[in-house]
């Protein structure tokens, strides 16, 4: 527990199931270091999904940065002392973003990146979009700390954006969507090495976690969220 008055998290949200999933864990987690029933204060503003859908599509990252920073400068003017974003995704753009950005931002791979670090992995499957999977944003990060990584072929690529996009992003979670993922986690350890996987999506740790999973998991949207909580109280 702390006495300070913690920092006011933003959040700038993209997909209602990632946000509500990286929000709910500050606010109940957030008792483990204040208190019962405490947590910082929240402040978030999202776009429509389906503008970033639409940059994301004509991979337009100038037209993704602006959304977000469009969310950054109102949750400045909410008060807001630092920033996160729990989708993996819209991270690709980043870069053009922090430069222009009224506060600063917590970088989603980049705490994975440490997490993984800190438990011992050296191999790591990349699970996610195929906008995400195909970019660099966690293999600058991954790299940097001496980790490798494995991305899935372009075929489970696509069944994981379709499960994504028009299943998880909706609020709709098939067993058969969890097979399918299981399928793929036993490949990248059976066939890649990988001794864990990255869920680079903030959605799929809402079907996936280590008690389904053959691989242990780095869930993406729980690390960033925790991550945010010791920002904001303090802690390291």
């Amino acid at each position: 527990m702390t006495s300070a008055t913690p920092l006011h998290i933003g959040i700038v949200g993209c997909s209602a199931e990632g946000a509500a999933l990286c929000y709910k864990t500050i606010c109940v987690e957030g008792a483990l270091l204040l208190g019962p029933h405490a947590h910082p204060e929240v402040s978030m503003h999202t776009a429509s999904l389906a503008d970033y859908v639409r940059c994301l599509e004509r991979n337009d990252m100038q037209g993704i940065a602006g959304l977000m920073l469009a969310s950054a400068h109102r949750l400045a003017r909410a008060g807001a002392d630092f920033l996160v974003c729990p989708d993996n995704t819209i991270h690709q753009a980043l870069p053009l973003v922090a430069p222009a950005s009224p506060l600063p931002w917590l970088h989603i791979a980049e705490v994975v990146a440490a997490e993984a670090q800190r438990r011992g992995f050296r191999r790591l499957g990349l699970l996610g979009t195929r906008w995400l999977v195909d970019s660099n944003v966690y293999p600058e990060k991954l790299t940097s700390r001496g980790l490798q990584y494995v991305r899935p072929t372009a075929a489970e690529r696509d069944d994981s954006n379709h499960i994504i996009m028009d299943e998880l992003v909706r609020g709709i979670f098939k067993p058969g969507s969890v097979a399918r993922y299981q399928r793929v986690i036993q490949r990248l350890k059976e066939d890649d090495g990988c001794d864990a996987v990255v869920l680079g999506c903030t959605e799929i740790p809402l079907i996936v976690d280590d008690s389904n999973s053959m691989l242990p998991t780095l869930d993406s949207t729980r690390l960033l969220a925790r991550a945010a909580l010791r920002r904001a109280v303090g802690t390291p």
